[in-house]
């Protein structure tokens, strides 16, 4: 991840810091006046489970868009806290929510999936938002070029949602998600509900990486296209109770376990030539569009 923190690069972050917070405003709320005609549908779900301390932000950032053609979801997980009543304050602008005990995150978005209708669909956790514009711009790019698969560049937040780091993701390439691991992230993520109906839902058996293993699956055949936007997408926040902080342990272990049977099913031999292709063609990527400043700091940190 790229940290900048002084002369223009401090400039950039306390920019877009200020333009997050304006969008979770509660004060926003923007009419959606515009008709959905034209726009694909986006089904967004957000799996729930007390959060309430940052909840609001992820509904905010999300319904602020004003999005014409959106059908957003929440699944909570019973929580204990104060998030029902944070949902039943935005009730009007959900297209469904229930609190009720689940089996975790991945049951919870499974049980959105089965409801989606949109054509594209995306899921943002409780504790992470969407930057402005983001809603509108994954819309255009659909309706420019419908593939399979859309995503975007990952910010970092903290838990006040002052911008703090920026990692830039890549074109995608299913031989560096097999050596690598992840090339995509949730938080700037959109697919084809087609993709699930054709593939399936969420493994359930797997509390962390199974985002890697979905992307995995819905690429592996070759026959899913899979496009970067530019721009500006969604934010992970960073904080104590975050999973990537609580069982990143699990993580290594089922990304290992994900990774060694995708590689099985593959007919890639791993050797040090394709681990050194996957580090060269993120430099080709970013020296093509000029960006010396992020190669700079992903070959020297």
């Amino acid at each position: 991840m790229i940290r900048v923190r002084n002369g223009p690069n401090m400039t950039f972050l306390q920019t877009h810091t200020r333009a997050l917070r304006e969008l979770i405003s509660p004060t926003t709320l923007p009419p959606v006046v515009e008709t959905a005609a034209g726009w694909p549908k986006l089904t967004i779900i957000t799996p729930s489970y007390n959060q309430g301390d940052f909840l609001e932000r992820t509904i905010l950032s999300i319904i602020n868009q004003g999005y014409p053609n959106l059908e957003y979801m929440i699944i909570d997980g019973g929580s204990t806290d104060h998030s029902v009543e944070v949902i039943r304050k935005y009730e009007k602008h959900l297209t469904y929510w229930v609190s009720e005990k689940d089996k975790g995150q991945v049951d919870a978005i499974n049980k959105g999936l089965a409801r989606a209708t949109g054509e594209y669909i995306a899921f943002q956790n409780s504790d992470d938002v969407y930057f402005p514009g983001t809603l509108r711009r994954f819309g255009q790019a659909a309706q420019q070029r419908p593939d399979d698969i859309l995503y975007g560049d990952l910010f970092m937040i903290t838990t006040d949602d002052e911008v703090t780091e920026l990692l830039k993701t890549t074109s995608y390439s299913l031989q560096c998600q097999l050596l690598e691991g992840m090339q995509i992230h949730n938080q700037s993520l959109f697919f084809k509900k087609s993709l699930v109906d054709r593939h399936g839902p969420f493994d359930a058996q797997f509390r962390f990486a199974f985002d890697y293993e979905f992307i995995t699956r819905y690429t592996i055949d070759g026959k899913s296209t899979v496009r970067k936007v530019e721009g500006l997408a969604g934010a992970l926040r960073v904080h104590a109770d975050a999973k990537s902080s609580t069982i990143a342990t699990v993580g290594v272990s089922e990304h290992e376990q994900i990774q060694k049977t995708y590689l099985a099913a593959s007919s890639l031999a791993p050797t040090k030539l394709s681990y050194l292709w996957c580090r060269m063609r993120k430099i080709l990527y970013f020296a093509t569009n000029f960006d010396f400043k992020y190669i700079l700091y992903r070959t020297t940190r």
